[in-house]
């Protein structure tokens, strides 16, 4: 970033710049961050920020509203927009509770001509916005919509029709209203600026033939991510179109070993020389792993969440994978797995360890404090990890934040509540002291486990640049609450469920959620009354209340979403969500 602090002290270098001169030398600078603390140094770089500023990043799309937008920034070509908060993803938050994107889209068709970027996530889009999408902005060149819904293959198809400088269509983790896949014959014929197409999760059949000539005809495809439509019998021919790919998603299955079809997609793999990611959404064969072997030299990333491997078939994969950085799997790899993962990438920054069956707390197949451990022993760069295990000690994670200090993201989910340390039955507040206290980068932390308020007093003593925290099952009284609200200074999102926390954790913050993107809280000791009070000491907040059918209890608050808002209430509160 410019170093604005230099220049502020400097008020004549400032005065004498010209607006033309101060708009270039902020085109640099891309980081939303770095330019809303650009946009306060003085009046000049306000407007130098204001006319130089293209792309738009809004957490929460009830956070501002589109006319303020539009107003502070007149010349913006690419918005990422975030809607329902993230335990949306977990069923936590009923249908219709709001984060229609329609409002904006139209008045960004009539303040915006030259947009040619929209990144959704958690969002309701219908096919009129897509339609609205399509007809109103002719440079349009990406659509990425994550975890949205509302939409069917009509909408697609506008967008496919319509857009014809597209180069992106990132369709993840959404849900249709149809499972007709004929949007894909809406590309026009001569159409072929396509870079990027997934539709890995979509639940829709999709025509081959047409898949088929529009891979074909976008010679700078480079990133091509397929659903469970696709058969295998065909996916060695769209290889074969398209060798110039760098990330591949596929969701075949492959069960009984046939040798054409084997030869078919190994020989087209082994022609994927530029392959860096790979995406694998099968339940397959073991027969058939081999095939990946020739692609995978120059992978750096690899997503097995959907492919449950054992051990033994993780173990072959990964001695083809000498580049990998990052890697996402399932506990099929059990600790022996994992113990191959810390002996053959030494390169690894990042891996996610998912379960297979969440609901299973058994103790049995999985991974434990074992297979955490020898990861961090064999790779001492990692600085994100997401592990979901049943166990856990102390001692390990002391282990692993000591071999790998650099953590900025450290999430670990022991599933079964409460769990204590398995080998001494003590709480795991060590674990987490350990973590807050040698991580001195830590920007995400996720806890678990059986905790007390000294975790708490921890993290708010240690963790001072830890944006968002996650807690569940944890914590004795509101003191632990209270800790992380005076202590985090830069605590952005606080995610809170199934806690003792109460009203008097919850007032403790009025000096802090301003300063925050939001607040969450569920089954908690919150009350109405609390969120009643909050709400009038704290007018710039929004503090919500959603209600859940089966709890006819007035006085508890079940869920509480509070967040700040420079447009206030809003107006298309479902009847559940009581706003005070």
């Amino acid at each position: 970033m410019v170093s604005s602090q230099k220049l502020y002290k400097d008020n004549t270098s400032i005065k004498s710049m010209s607006n033309e001169v101060l708009e270039n030398i902020l085109s640099f600078v891309d980081s939303h961050k770095d330019r809303n603390s650009v946009s306060l140094v003085c009046k000049d770089w306000y407007d130098a920020e204001r006319w130089s500023r293209s792309k738009l990043f809004i957490g929460n799309c009830y956070a501002v509203s589109p006319e303020i937008v539009a107003r502070r920034f007149p010349r913006i070509k690419s918005v990422l927009l975030k809607g329902k908060p993230r335990f949306s993803d977990f069923n936590m938050l009923p249908p219709g509770w709001g984060a229609n994107v329609h409002a904006w889209l139209v008045k960004f068709s009539t303040v915006y001509p030259f947009l040619e970027e929209l990144r959704l996530k958690r969002m309701i889009i219908g096919d009129d916005s897509l339609q609205l999408l399509a007809d109103s902005f002719p440079s349009f060149k990406a659509l990425s919509l994550s975890s949205c819904e509302g939409f069917s293959s009509d909408g697609l198809k506008a967008i496919a029709k319509n857009c014809r400088n597209l180069t992106e269509l990132d369709i993840q983790d959404c849900v249709m209203l149809d499972g007709r896949g004929d949007w894909v014959s809406g590309f026009p014929e001569n159409f072929n600026s396509l870079e990027v197409l997934n539709f890995s999760r979509l639940d829709s059949d999709v025509n081959i033939d047409d898949l088929e000539k529009l891979v074909t005809r976008c010679i700078s495809l480079k990133v091509l991510k397929l659903n469970e439509s696709i058969p295998s019998e065909q996916l060695h021919r769209l290889l074969g179109c398209a060798t110039q790919l760098t990330e591949l998603g596929i969701g075949v299955s492959l069960q009984a070993p046939q040798n054409g079809l084997y030869m078919d997609l190994e020989s087209n793999f082994n022609k994927c020389k530029n392959l860096q990611v790979l995406t694998v959404l099968w339940d397959s064969n073991p027969f058939y792993l081999p095939i990946f072997f020739g692609a995978c030299s120059g992978l750096t990333f690899m997503n097995l969440t959907d492919a449950p491997l054992g051990s033994g078939d993780f173990s072959s994969l990964l001695s083809k994978c000498p580049n990998l950085c990052r890697i996402w799997v399932l506990d099929t790899v059990t600790d022996k797995g994992l113990e191959a993962l810390g002996s053959s990438c030494p390169l690894l920054e990042e891996y996610r360890v998912l379960p297979y069956d969440p609901y299973d707390l058994d103790d049995g197949p999985g991974v434990t404090e074992v297979g955490f451990e020898a990861v961090s022993n064999g790779c001492r760069k990692l600085h994100y990890v997401l592990y979901f295990c049943r166990k856990m000690t102390n001692a390990a994670v002391k282990a692993v934040v000591q071999n790998c200090p650099n953590f900025t993201h450290f999430r670990l989910c022991i599933m079964n509540p409460c769990q204590p340390d398995h080998t001494t039955g003590e709480p795991m507040d060590e674990a987490f002291g350990a973590v807050t206290k040698t991580c001195g980068k830590l920007k995400r932390l996720s806890i678990s486990g059986l905790l007390t308020d000294l975790t708490f007093e921890y993290i708010g003593r240690y963790a001072k640049k830890l944006e968002t925290l996650s807690v569940a099952f944890a914590g004795r009284s509101d003191r632990g609450m209270q800790c992380v609200l005076e202590g985090c200074p830069k605590l952005r999102k606080l995610e809170i469920r199934d806690c003792p926390f109460g009203n008097g954790a919850l007032l403790s913050g009025l000096a802090k959620y301003e300063t925050m993107r939001s607040l969450w809280m569920s089954s908690c000791a919150v009350t109405i009354r609390g969120c009643s009070v909050l709400a009038k000491q704290m007018p710039r907040l929004n503090v919500e209340v959603i209600k859940d059918e089966e709890n006819d209890d007035d006085l508890v608050a079940e869920k509480i979403y509070v967040y700040r808002s420079l447009a206030g209430p809003r107006t298309d509160a479902p009847p559940f969500v009581l706003t005070l």
